[in-house]
């Protein structure tokens, strides 16, 4: 039965009366694609291994062949000369028969206390969790390119938008430390989705624990996780930490793709008020004029990949029973698809984003049209004791005059602004100049540039 078990080389083969068919084989085959899992599930392994030898499940002898044969199969992977087989399904039965083949029974007896269903588990929890730290890890790096670009242009006013009309005037420094306020919120997120991600499944076995006396706790301290899972049908069969990363990187793309779309309309030459370098563009085929913004454009169509990944998730788990089924062989692919997605659009943002010109001149152009001081002038009269209702019924009088006239607010003559109000005086031209207009926002949270430069020294030190 052991000769018949290494001929066919299918872990269970002694159970079945024919073999499983190539085409099944390709169709449960998981290996070319989770075997980017080889380190975790080595280093899993490693720790089981060391618990077995502490408790006496497996020799000291048999421990050091197992770190032995596994050193060399770091090495084989390594240099690309691992010899991946179809036939053995996946990165854990590839790894193992490898392991027997180098240090023979001991390999065999790595198994013991433990299934495939609570080692893949634990494979992915470090897999992920090691992926959140690099995200946050850009994360960081993101924020720092775009506090760069704030505090350079903490003074550089632009046209801030509702409804995309031109509402009250900004600074390009506060706009950008919009974006650092979500990706911060998006970098606690991961945070606090790791404490629940570094939970260690192993130990739970199939779905019921074992017969043998394990530790637990020792294997998580030795692979750094906070706790163990406490339940062995919900270690094995819970994927909602994978779902829960998968949602903070589907918010992770949803603030790079608001922010991608404005970076297009920014850069069209309709608008003008920013340039991107080239190294982040492309031409066209026919049009030799041509500077297509492709990064943002891309990431933007990529944020739906990534929510798709997030919804396969939710429906692969929403039908199964306890504990392990099949179905969850079809976690991964959605998952490094999703952290591929998320590093390289991370890592490529916060280079471009030292790589944006600024046109201020375009910028405070737009910034004078439509009548984006009017709050300021109904602040102004509140201040003087009127109502604000009235207030802002006495300034749309105003605007409307001017529609009507083709000119700015600005443009009138103190006479013909206290046509609107008689409480208007001459210190009104103050206050409807576009940097008048920021600077009276000077509050936490507010767009006046001494508030910009606070806010990116706060950030600076929460980031240092």
């Amino acid at each position: 039965m052991t000769a018949q078990l290494s001929k066919k080389s299918e872990a269970w083969s002694a159970r079945f009366n024919e073999p499983v068919s190539d085409l099944v084989k390709r169709y449960t085959a998981s290996v070319f694609f989770d075997k980017r899992l080889a380190q975790v599930d080595i280093q899993g392994s490693l720790a089981h291994a060391e618990m077995l030898a502490h408790q006496n499940i497996i020799s000291q002898q048999d421990h050091a062949e197992i770190q032995r044969g596994m050193a060399q199969i770091q090495e084989e992977i390594a240099s690309g000369k691992f010899e991946w087989l179809l036939d053995l399904e996946d990165v854990h039965l590839n790894i193992e028969k490898r392991l027997t083949e180098l240090v023979g029974d001991a390999g065999k007896r790595l198994h013991t206390g433990r299934s495939r269903n609570d080692q893949v588990a634990t494979d992915i929890r470090l897999y992920v969790r090691s992926e959140i730290d690099n995200i946050v890890g850009l994360l960081r790096d993101l924020r720092l390119a775009l506090l760069d670009l704030a505090e350079k242009h903490a003074d550089t006013i632009l046209p801030g938008f509702t409804h995309m009309q031109v509402a009250q005037p900004i600074t390009f420094g506060h706009h950008m430390l919009a974006y650092v306020e979500m990706f911060s919120r998006d970098a606690e997120r991961m945070l606090d989705c790791r404490k629940r991600v570094n939970r260690l499944p192993l130990g739970a076995a199939a779905l019921a624990g074992t017969t043998f006396p394990i530790d637990r706790e020792r294997v998580a301290r030795t692979l750094d996780f906070e706790d163990v899972c406490h339940n062995s049908l919900d270690a094995v069969s819970d994927r909602d930490f994978a779902i829960e990363f998968c949602a903070a990187a589907a918010l992770i793309m949803t603030h790079v793709s608001r922010m991608s779309e404005e970076l297009v309309i920014w850069m069209s030459p309709r608008v003008g008020f920013i340039d991107i370098a080239d190294r982040f563009c492309t031409g066209s085929s026919i049009m030799p004029q041509k500077k297509n913004p492709d990064v943002p454009e891309l990431a933007r169509g990529k944020t739906g990949r990534v929510n798709g990944h997030l919804i396969a998730l939710l429906t692969l788990m929403k039908g199964q029973p306890l504990a392990y089924n099949k179905d969850n062989q079809e976690d991964k692919e959605p998952l490094f698809d999703t952290v591929d997605t998320v590093v390289d659009t991370l890592r490529i943002f916060a280079d471009m984003a030292t790589g944006i010109t600024v046109k201020p001149d375009a910028m405070r152009a737009a910034a004078l049209q439509g009548y984006a001081t009017a709050t300021d002038l109904a602040d102004y009269l509140v201040k003087k004791g009127l109502p604000f209702r009235d207030a802002h019924e006495a300034v749309a009088h105003a605007v409307r005059a001017c529609v009507d006239r083709g000119c700015d607010l600005s443009d009138l003559t103190l006479e013909e602004m206290r046509v609107f109000s008689s409480l208007i005086e001459a210190d009104i031209f103050e206050v409807l100049t576009l940097e008048g207009s920021v600077a009276a926002r000077n509050h936490v949270g507010g767009t006046a540039p001494q508030q910009v430069r606070l806010a990116i020294a706060r950030h600076r030190s929460k980031l240092n």
